[in-house]
């Protein structure tokens, strides 16, 4: 498991490109056979990706956590962005299809990933964070979501947003997390911009064909950076960063937060006219 510690505003506007990739930026997070994993002291989240081939993966418990096992004290939300797959915790089996999120709480002992086709392998997308007392493990189907549909095609930013993990949605200690869809023609997300100082927030870039990219936005509103990002790339947003993008196609993403509060709407505007 990599650590990554956090960067300050000051540190952060003199690093050059290697340095932001360096920080900031998770390549190819999702790896055949392999469970991934990222900590970040960005109110200690746990970013990862696991790809079950024809060989179940065991979610590992790493010694910096200093813990039994993985969900000791952690909770975790995971979304499936390939093909069907199953998910065994504790011994109760879910299946998950494309975009179906499970959230399993403090406590969970064993997590097994499995890919029903390996020819069309689960890509499973997680997250985790501290958890301070436990809630129920529960799977939410895409289906059962009723999405937000923001933007417009006119300004490229036709998007709908599907909540999981939220206040009125599946409960949890300090996890937020869902999907954004982009429509056909609608290139930018979350525009415009914000920054809420109270929670950090991580990206996870899906459905961009090979040879495109993402343009993802991150930085103080007046400090601004940007970071190249291919599909299956994640990004860790500090709280007093911005966290936007605009792809040279349409795609799709996973957003995630953790921090003081667990309301969705928790947001510091910075208007497109004041970023710099």
């Amino acid at each position: 498991m990599e650590i990554r510690f956090q960067q300050s505003p000051k540190e952060t506007r003199a690093m050059g490109t290697a340095e932001l990739r360096e920080n900031f930026l998770i390549e190819s997070i999702l790896q055949s056979g392999q469970v991934k994993l990222v900590y970040s002291h960005y109110d200690r989240v746990i970013i990862g990706g696991a790809q079950p081939a024809a060989q179940a993966l065991e979610l590992p418990n790493h010694p910096e956590l200093r813990a039994s096992f993985f969900l000791e004290r952690r909770e975790i939300g995971i979304i499936n962005v390939g093909g069907p797959g199953k998910i065994q915790a504790d011994g109760q089996y879910w299946e998950l299809s494309k975009m179906d999120c499970l959230y399993l709480g403090k406590g969970t002992k064993s997590v097994q990933f499995v890919s029903t086709d390996p020819a069309n392998p689960a890509l499973f997308y997680l997250l985790s964070a501290p958890a301070h007392m436990n809630y129920p493990n529960r799977l939410m189907k895409k289906e059962e979501v009723v999405p937000v549909h923001m933007g417009a095609t006119s300004s490229s930013n036709q998007r709908s947003i599907y909540k999981y993990i939220f206040e009125e949605g599946i409960q949890s200690c300090q996890l937020v997390m869902g999907l954004t869809i982009l429509a056909e023609g609608s290139v930018w997300n979350t525009m415009p911009a914000h920054t809420h100082t109270r929670r950090m927030e991580a990206y996870f870039y899906f459905d961009l064909e090979p040879g495109q990219r993402v343009f993802h936005f991150m930085g103080e509103p007046s400090e601004t950076r940007h970071l190249v990002m291919a599909g299956q790339d994640a990004v860790i947003s500090p709280p007093w960063s911005i966290h936007s993008g605009c792809g040279t196609a349409h795609y799709s993403f996973i957003w995630g937060m953790a921090g003081e509060n667990y309301t969705y709407t928790d947001m510091d505007p910075a208007p497109v006219d004041t970023l710099k």
